[in-house]
């Protein structure tokens, strides 16, 4: 057997070569368990491709990530959808959903009677790899993948004058930001990556319940983030509890 040296600059590494006919061998033994393996297939499939469409809905909290910082809090909302899930293997399949989601903020302006929260709502299209395993009856999930999204509506809720909020008796103005609450979001369009886990009932063969929790943490910035621009972050981000029907069409 021949012996292989490789000097790199800060490591010595060594490999030993396989005899051509030992090398044949090996791959004459897998291309045999191969062969084995798609004879056992076609005489048996282990696995029916599934087809399921369904509905879901929940709550949501929500969150901006501005840069700089500003002292804010987590603005409740809810999502609710439509999926349809594919799975031509055992343990792996592919689901798209359609969502509507409300995201958005709200300002930390606990102990002194005041109010400010900012709502988007947007329509979402996460396109996800679904990985699932388990009993006919109990199924655990896990879902992994892109996310894009479209503003279809922005709301303000404030009981004090937020375009002018140093006049407001008792704001709490000293080191904060206050840019933020009059400022109109002009990028609509968002995308970033979600992933949630979660747990499948089937009830009898078509029927199923799924209840699954999720994160989304996105990319775009809701305002302007070039240098002339106040803030140079405005990530959204949303934790999300969903239950959700799905019908098995195939």
């Amino acid at each position: 057997m021949e012996k292989i040296t490789i000097d790199l600059p800060h490591a010595r590494l060594s490999f030993r070569m396989l005899h051509t006919s030992k090398c044949i061998r090996i791959l004459l033994a897998v291309l045999f368990l191969m062969l084995c393996g798609s004879g056992k297939v076609m005489a048996q499939r282990h696995y029916v491709p599934h087809v399921h469409v369904g509905v879901h809905g929940g709550a949501s909290l929500s969150s901006v990530s501005f840069y700089p910082s500003i002292k804010d809090k987590m603005l409740q909302g809810m999502q609710f959808g439509v999926a349809f899930r594919y799975a031509e293997e055992r343990h792996v399949g592919l689901m798209a959903e359609l969502n509507v989601e409300q995201r958005g903020w709200a300002e930390d302006l606990s102990g002194t009677g005041l109010n400010y929260s900012h709502r988007t709502t947007y329509v979402e299209l996460p396109v996800l790899t679904h990985i699932f395993f388990g009993s006919r009856v109990v199924k655990c999930f896990f879902n992994l993948g892109p996310e894009i999204g479209y503003m279809i509506s922005d709301n303000i809720n404030s009981n004090f004058d937020y375009h002018n909020p140093t006049q407001v008796e008792g704001f709490p103005a000293d080191n904060r930001h206050l840019e933020q609450m009059k400022m109109k979001i002009t990028n609509k369009f968002d995308y970033g990556i979600t992933a949630g886990a979660g747990v499948e009932f089937i009830i009898r063969r078509r029927h199923s319940i799924m209840l699954e929790g999720r994160y989304y943490y996105g990319l775009g910035n809701i305002f302007p983030s070039a240098k002339k621009d106040y803030f140079s972050a405005s990530r959204g981000s949303s934790i999300l509890v969903t239950l959700g029907y799905m019908f098995r069409l195939k």
